[in-house]
């Protein structure tokens, strides 16, 4: 697949598993980055046609994702992006919290020189991203930040259920950065957590880790009326972009 997503006309065929698998992972990637929102309509003639696939690994593909919780089979209409409930999106907290402590746990210890000097180089650019008032810029250099210390981890299941996790949670995770109180304070709790880093300090770094991610949950368990905004920005982000429905 291109890195539009297609496959590239008269390239070595791929065995049917193989491409099943490019289909979704394109899928769980736009998912994920919020180019298809919850609510919309993935039909498998429209995905076939603009991925250059057929149909079959078109349809396995969405029924992996059925089976990760990022779509909907819904009869008569094909696969629906799902959206989240408040509930549902508290739980995915609560288990990111666990993944990513326990993954900045095993990784402190395994970090090289220069995945150090990469998150101290995130840190800095979240800084700038925070300066310029570039929120786009700034979670992705904070995802980057988290991803790369659960890599770091070595723990290769924990990673792909971390990647399935943050599909699952995708735009409300990028939205719930305003529940801080403003992307300073992100950039602040990311730097104490750099410290104990690199103090080599697991426990530490761990305990920073978790009040971090804490702070959305708390809010959101706090206030029913936050959710509503949260769902309202979902909405209104999602209508001013392009339609991707079949």
């Amino acid at each position: 697949m291109t890195a539009a997503g297609s496959v590239v006309d008269g390239a070595t065929p791929l065995e049917n598993r193989t491409l099943r698998e490019q289909v979704a992972d394109h899928l769980r990637r736009e998912i994920m980055e919020g180019r298809l929102a919850p609510g919309a309509e993935l039909g498998e003639v429209s995905l076939a046609a603009s991925l250059n696939v057929s149909r079959g690994p078109v349809r396995e593909a969405l029924g992996q994702l059925a089976a990760e919780k990022l779509v909907t089979i819904v009869p008569r209409k094909g696969a629906v992006v799902r959206r989240l409930t408040r509930q549902e999106f508290l739980d995915a907290y609560q288990v990111r919290e666990a993944l990513e402590s326990m993954a900045i746990r095993l990784a402190v210890p395994r970090l090289s020189d220069a995945e150090r000097a990469e998150l101290h180089a995130m840190c800095s650019e979240m800084d700038a991203a925070t300066r310029d008032g570039d929120s786009e810029r700034f979670f992705e250099i904070n995802q980057g930040f988290h991803d790369l210390l659960v890599r770091a981890s070595g723990n290769q299941m924990l990673v792909e259920m971390h990647a399935q996790l943050m599909a699952q949670m995708g735009r409300l995770l990028k939205q719930s950065v305003q529940l801080r109180g403003g992307v300073g304070h992100s950039v602040a709790e990311h730097r104490e957590i750099l410290t104990a880093i690199d103090r080599g300090d697991a426990v530490a770094a761990a305990r920073l880790l978790e009040a971090h991610i804490e702070v959305p949950q708390r809010v959101l368990e706090a206030n029913d009326e936050t959710w509503l905004a949260l769902e309202m920005q979902e909405e209104t982000t999602t209508a001013e972009e392009p339609n991707t429905d079949a």
